[in-house]
């Protein structure tokens, strides 16, 4: 009896010392594909920069479905993970806004959106009103997460939010304006992405006036004018000094209402061309494309019907790469193709966006067929390069790249119109990599990944319908053959005993 307290004694306080070791030495393994779990060294490094304590609310309400309430649970585990990482200069709570009235008007006054889901309750599917967001303080500063969407990139959200906050200046980028381009007010949806780590700002450049000095970034979208060549100049001296551009350009111009493509010169596809990299004055077409609508007549009826057109590609193929890393489709409005030829050892290109295998390029000008019959014959070229990163190293020793897409429309909202998503993080993502030198662009996609069985193939779905049903019981099976056999065995020694 005495062994047997002793060992109960020393497994209590086995447990016990581990208890105390865990608290002070955290560790778990993080299993997940691209590391959903484990902080990055962005984080890492901005949480260790904290000199003041930041108090993050987080408004959840309680008794979500499962596929949202996950959400909750992945947030404050983040933030468990960020409290351990900044020295506690961060202190979090949770509050539920459905509790009460009072909490709930707090949830709405401090700028939470509430959103309103179905939830299936006694075999009924009702709607509820649901918070998921959260308010980071620091001293007189705030800022808001109004709302987590299941799956979005929660470090992202987090770690810019607290960088929002902690950091006074804002790295500026330029938006160079004038030559007929797009205005900043144009591109609300990629302004409304970048104001969160950039002041993005207008930039007049000419034969007088240089790119300022504290810009690093420059964005060029969609010139239709000619910009003369003492300001291509003053861009060139940009670059020499390890400056960054950010190119969206027109070589061809599509009128749909005139149903005529024509070539469009703007001193920029030149200036490109002597770099090496030629933006051709043609029209990339492909069969994985987007509809226009169409007006037709029927006897005495007119009708709109959508049509395929495959000078509106919808891009999908991507190269591995920081700028395209985890977009799945851009729509591009009559791009053209890039073709690099290097022009010495220190010029080095990229590609980063491609049509599909079922694509071709068709020489501006171009009278379009909005009624053709497209045929797999049409699709002679494939894989065309839309987009990519020029990189040079110059004589003074500076480095500088430019990002070029063949299509200056992509990023630009028309009216109150929103664009794809894919179209905004496509230059938001290209800004930040020519940009950051910090490290979250990488976080900007780490999303959950849902990868629901419906998009498999059916013969994937039969295997692991299969699979899952006889996994289990081959699994018990073999268990019963190893236990059988050990038995044996054990009756076996026993006999042989016996009989000696």
């Amino acid at each position: 009896m005495k062994k047997t307290y002793i060992t109960i004694l020393l497994v209590l306080g086995i447990l016990l010392f581990v208890n105390l070791v865990s608290e002070q030495y955290f560790f778990r393994i993080d299993l997940t594909e691209d590391k959903q779990y484990t902080l990055s060294e962005a984080t890492e490094d901005i949480m260790k920069s904290l000199e003041n304590p930041i108090t993050v609310k987080a408004y959840f309400s309680e008794n979500l479905p499962p596929d949202i309430a996950k959400t909750r649970s992945n947030f404050e585990e983040y933030l468990i993970e960020y409290a351990r990482n900044s020295d506690d200069n961060l202190v979090f709570t949770f509050i539920n806004p459905n509790e009460n009235e009072e909490t709930e008007r707090e949830a709405i006054e401090a700028g939470i959106n509430p959103v309103m889901i179905n939830v299936r309750e006694k075999d009924q599917m009702k709607q509820q009103q649901a918070f998921l967001g959260a308010v980071l303080e620091l001293e007189e500063q705030k800022e808001v997460i109004p709302f987590m969407q299941p799956g979005a990139p929660l470090e992202y959200l987090l770690s810019s939010s607290i960088k929002k906050i902690a950091v006074s200046d804002k790295l500026e980028v330029g938006f160079m304006e004038g030559y007929g381009q797009a205005t900043i007010s144009e591109l609300s949806q990629v302004k409304t992405a970048l104001d969160v780590l950039y002041d993005f700002k207008s930039t007049k450049v000419n034969d007088s006036m240089p790119v300022p000095e504290n810009i690093k970034t420059l964005a060029i979208v969609r010139p239709t004018d000619t910009i003369n060549e003492t300001s291509l100049n003053q861009l060139d001296k940009f670059l020499e000094n390890g400056g960054n551009l950010f190119v969206a350009l027109n070589r061809v111009n599509g009128d749909l209402n005139n149903t005529y493509g024509s070539a469009l010169t703007t001193g920029v596809e030149k200036w490109l061309k002597e770099k090496g990299l030629e933006v051709r004055e043609d029209f990339v077409v492909d069969a994985q494309c987007a509809t226009v609508s169409v007006q037709q007549q029927q006897g005495f009826f007119n009708f709109t019907s959508n049509v395929s057109f495959p000078y509106i590609p919808i891009v999908s193929q991507f190269a591995d790469h920081p700028i395209t890393k985890g977009l799945e489709a851009v729509v591009m409005q009559f791009p053209s193709s890039l073709k690099f030829t290097a022009k010495d050892s220190l010029s080095t290109f990229t590609p980063l966006a491609f049509s599909s295998k079922n694509s071709a390029t068709m020489q501006a000008p171009q009278f379009f067929d909005i009624q053709k019959q497209w045929t797999e014959k049409d699709f002679n070229a494939p894989n065309q390069v839309i987009a990519g990163v020029l990189e040079q190293k110059h004589a003074n020793g500076n480095r500088s790249r430019i990002c070029v897409i063949a299509d200056g429309d992509f990023p630009i909202n028309n009216g109150q119109q929103q664009i794809q998503s894919g179209n905004a993080n496509l230059m938001v993502n290209a800004i930040d990599w020519l940009s950051d030198d910090t490290g979250l662009i990488d976080l900007r996609n780490k999303g959950i990944r849902y990868r629901p069985i419906d998009t498999l193939e059916e013969g994937t779905k039969t295997t692991l319908k299969y699979l899952n049903f006889l996994l289990p019981i081959l699994l018990v099976i073999i268990y019963g053959i190893v236990r059988m056999q050990m038995n044996r065995n054990k009756r076996s020694r026993r006999i042989e005993e016996n009989y000696e």
